[in-house]
Parts: C-alpha cells; sequence; structure tokens
C-alpha cells in the first residue's frame, strides 16, 4: 500500500510526464536522505510506472575515505533491492584547478557528463535526481541576489533531458519523515553545512529566518513564482525560436540577420513597431518588440556558440548599439571570442577563427582581433577594465582637476570629463583613425603616432583608443585630442592609464567598480 508521499509523488510525475511508462531511469544517488528518498519512492512505484531502475553514483573524490563510504553505502542498497549500480569516480578538485572552475561548476558539469554516458551508452532513457522544493526555493533566492531576469526565476525545471526531478513539489523535511518511518537510514554529508557558500547560507540561515519571522509559505510560493516564470519563459522561447527561424540566415557557418529585422523583430497591428528600414538612432525597440530582440541576440549568440554562458546584459545592449549603427564596418566582440560584425544593412555573428585570413606569402594565417565597447564613467574613483583580447587592463580615474597630484600624471594624457559626449566607445584602432593631439596645430594620424611612438607592428591593429560622440579623443600612450584634453578650466579629469601585468579575462570585457 502506498504511503501518502508515494501518492502524491505518483501524481505529481503523471501530471508533468515526468517519467513515462516503459523508461529506464537511471537514480542518481548520492547516499544523502534526499536521494536515498528519491530511490525508495521509485522502487516503490515502479510496477505501477511501468519503469526500470538502475543506481548510479558519481564519487566527487572530494572528501577521501568518506566518499568511499558513500560510494559503498549506495552500492549495498543498489544490491539489496536487486538494481544494477553504476559508479563513475571523477577527481572533482583536480578537474575544477584545470579548467579553472569553481568545485560546485565541475561537480555539475561532471555530473552531467556522467549522465549523458549513462543515455547515450543506452543504459536508461533517462536520470532521476532528488531536488526538492525546498531546494527551489534556495535556487531562486540565490538567483534574485546574484541578480536575475526572468529566466533565473524560473529557477529548476522538473524536466531538463534526460535529468528529470520527481521530488520538486516535495519538502525536504517530508522526506526524512518518510525515510524515518520506513526504517531507512542515509549519509550526512558534512561541506552541505559549510556556510562559506552561499547556498549553503541561504539553506541555513535565510530561508529558516523568512520562515519564521516573515512567511511561514514561503518555500511554497518561491516554488510558485518558479512555475509562473518557467510559464513566461516557455512563450517566450516558442515565440523567439519562430522569429529566429523566419529571419536568422545561416551562410558558411555564420549567422546573419538585418538590422532592420532584429530591432523590430515584431509586427503589432498598432503601428508602433512598424519595420525599420533604416535602422539608426532614431529606430528604438519597444517593448514587447524589445524583449524580443534582447532574446533574439541571445539566440544568435547560442547559435554561433553552442549556448549562452557569460552572455551579459551589457553585451547585449552592445549588439542593439551595433544594429542602430548605419556605419558598416563596426563590430564587438563577445565572451569567447564570438564576433557581431555589421556589414551594410546586416548583423553577422560569426567565431572570431572564422574572420581569419589565409596570409599566402608567409603560408600562416593571421586573425584580426576586433572590439568595441560602450564605456561609462565612474561616478567618482575607479573603474577598472580588462580587455580579454588584448591581456591588458585599464583602469578609468575620475580625479579632481586641476589634481594634486599632478607631478606624477602625464598632464598631456588626461581629458576633461566634461566634454566627453555619449556614446563612449573603447575600441582598437582603425586605419584613418586621426586627432589632433595637445600641443599639436594640425590633426595627425594615429598610424603615424603609433609609428613614431615605435609600437611594434603587430600591436598596432589592437592598440585601443577611445571615441566620443563618434570621434577619437585618446590613444593609449599618446597625448589626448586637444579639444577633449584638461586645461585650467577642467574640473573632473579622467586619467586612463594600462595597470602593470597581464589580465587574463575570457570573456570579452569585465567592468567592476572598485
Amino acid at each position: 500500500m502506498r504511503t501518502p508521499l508515494e501518492q502524491r509523488v505518483l501524481e505529481s510525475m503523471r501530471r508533468s510526464r515526468t517519467i513515462l511508462p516503459g523508461s529506464r531511469v537511471g537514480v542518481a544517488v548520492s547516499g544523502g536522505a534526499d536521494s536515498v528518498a528519491l530511490l525508495r519512492i521509485l522502487e516503490s512505484l515502479a510496477n505501477e510506472l511501468g519503469i526500470t531502475l538502475l543506481v548510479a553514483h558519481l564519487n566527487h573524490s572530494l572528501r577521501g575515505a568518506e566518499s568511499e563510504v558513500d560510494a559503498a553505502f549506495v552500492e549495498k542498497l543498489a544490491k539489496e533491492s536487486g538494481l544494477q549500480f553504476v559508479q563513475r569516480v571523477e577527481d572533482v578538485g583536480s578537474e575544477a584547478e584545470r579548467e579553472g572552475w569553481n568545485l560546485e561548476d565541475a561537480g555539475r558539469r561532471l555530473r552531467r557528463r556522467f549522465f549523458d554516458g549513462l543515455v547515450a551508452e543506452g543504459r536508461a532513457d533517462r536520470i532521476a535526481v532528488a531536488h526538492t522544493a525546498d531546494d527551489q526555493a534556495e535556487t531562486v533566492l540565490a538567483q534574485v541576489m546574484r541578480g536575475t531576469g526572468l529566466a533565473g526565476l524560473a529557477g529548476i525545471y522538473p524536466v531538463a533531458e534526460p535529468v528529470v526531478r520527481p521530488l520538486l513539489e516535495v519538502r525536504r523535511q517530508d522526506l526524512r519523515e518518510y525515510l524515518r518511518a520506513i526504517q531507512q537510514d542515509w549519509r550526512e554529508d558534512a561541506t552541505n553545512g559549510d556556510t562559506r557558500r552561499m547556498r549553503a547560507r541561504i539553506r541555513k540561515d535565510l530561508l529558516p529566518l523568512i520562515e519564521r519571522d516573515f512567511s511561514p509559505a514561503i518555500v511554497g510560493h518561491l516554488s510558485e513564482l518558479a512555475r509562473f516564470a518557467r510559464e513566461e519563459e516557455e512563450f517566450w522561447n516558442t515565440l523567439v525560436e519562430e522569429r529566429f527561424q523566419t529571419v536568422a540566415r545561416n551562410v558558411h557557418e555564420e549567422l546573419r540577420i538585418a538590422a532592420a529585422d532584429l530591432l523590430t523583430p515584431l509586427r503589432i497591428q498598432d503601428g508602433s513597431d512598424a519595420p525599420c528600414n533604416t535602422p539608426g538612432p532614431q529606430c528604438e525597440t519597444k517593448a514587447p518588440a524589445r524583449t524580443v530582440t534582447e532574446r533574439l541576440i541571445r539566440r544568435l549568440y547560442e547559435g554561433v556558440r553552442g549556448d549562452r554562458r557569460e552572455l551579459s546584459a551589457q553585451h547585449v545592449e552592445q549588439v542593439i548599439d551595433l544594429a542602430g549603427n548605419l556605419q558598416s564596418g563596426r563590430a564587438v566582440v563577445l565572451p569567447r571570442a564570438i564576433i557581431v560584425r555589421r556589414e551594410f544593412n546586416e548583423l553577422v555573428f560569426a567565431r572570431a577563427d572564422a574572420e581569419c585570413s589565409p596570409q599566402i606569402a608567409s603560408g600562416t594565417h593571421k586573425c584580426a582581433v576586433t572590439y568595441e565597447y560602450v564605456l561609462s564613467l565612474p561616478l567618482r574613483g575607479t573603474t577598472t577594465v580588462s580587455v580579454a583580447e588584448l591581456g591588458k587592463r585599464l583602469s578609468l580615474n575620475l580625479i579632481d582637476w586641476p589634481s594634486a597630484e599632478s607631478d606624477t600624471i602625464r598632464a598631456s594624457q588626461v581629458l576633461d570629463a566634461d566634454l566627453l559626449r555619449a556614446p563612449l566607445i573603447l575600441r582598437n584602432w582603425r586605419p584613418g583613425d586621426s586627432y589632433r593631439p595637445r600641443g599639436r596645430r594640425a590633426a595627425r594620424k594615429l598610424k603615424q603616432m603609433l609609428l613614431a611612438e615605435r609600437v611594434p607592428a603587430e600591436q598596432r591593429a589592437t592598440w585601443p583608443v577611445l571615441e566620443s560622440g563618434g570621434q577619437v579623443v585618446w590613444a593609449l600612450g599618446m597625448a589626448a585630442a586637444s579639444d577633449g584634453s584638461a586645461s585650467a578650466e577642467t574640473r573632473k579629469g579622467l586619467w586612463i592609464r594600462q595597470e602593470a601585468g597581464e589580465d587574463k579575462v575570457e570573456s570579452g570585457i569585465a567592468v567592476s567598480g572598485i
């Protein structure tokens, strides 16, 4: 006879079609209470559901002998139930260090690799994991505190092929009570209480505080919020995918889209989103078209790279600015060396290596790295700008002027912050760039200035320059433009300098206030 909890899980799985009859289900069991309860519940429902089970255990090798004891405990559970036991041993710590991941991310990636392998080998159709309603609430809170949009509020999905989560509507405490009722023990992982991790602090401190002092039903409320957000996401994703398939073209592994189609992806009857045939600053997207534009950019990025990780709201805004700029030849560099370039009335999304052209004379290949980022001045103090393409880090220092430290500052390189005009763009040097340096009577080609300063030829194409309101006003190591440099009337000066050492950043440009 089923327990009330088993009946609830059965009804939930039938309602959400989490596990279909005839499925071979790999149950991911760590040895903790949640996963052990998941195994026992699915065992009790297997005949009625018409499914077969196997037990899958990933040994993370993070807790020494404790990890081995966990594996032995899970193997014993499987044998007692007559189920196949599959274990994979991974050195998560070493993998994290080698790949530059944090431990949580490394564990998540290696678990997914393990699960995908079980499916690819035909051992399982789906992998059941034991995320609970509490996990859902913790995830939503963590996303809110990190800063998120609707996609982050969607939290954990009940089905994310091949992974399914049958316990997402069940409280963690209910699972422990269930195990005690059937006299089933489990293993406790001491690292779950490590409050150096934000997730552990949310679990141990924040959620209990909210439940006790603000809303006893907070876990249920957050789970419902996640469900509503998922439904919204499914709608928008369906709409965006239809637009993507309609307006984007795949040409030689590059994705092309008309700037007008990106800026005005919807055709609404009231005419407020009529086609923008001549994109420019006057052609601004509005909600809901703006929402579709932003999501379409993310879909285009995913279409070239394969996922959307590291693409921030700032990157999306840069692509929108590029779409609204009529000047052909401009480009922006997105994380993981994805380049978006403007070609007449089209935007082209491509991998950086697609931009490389053969040098016939030398028999080598040369890749022209270009970048362009819209910057905001710090309200005060310093903003650090890391340029991944160069391995350089620049600091934008807003200083009182005349400066008491003027003897340590090359005054000719300081800009008058009040004279700078939007858009303020940090980009690489381009042929034809010129401006009149401070102290000069006439404009000079930046190429000549680079030659005069003995900048190596291989560095010139990517040399950083600053553009203010469409005009070059500064280049690294050079005197600033005469009509933008600091003077006796200047109140706030902008001093841009390269910091010592190289900054190894993998994603476009990272800006962080200091």
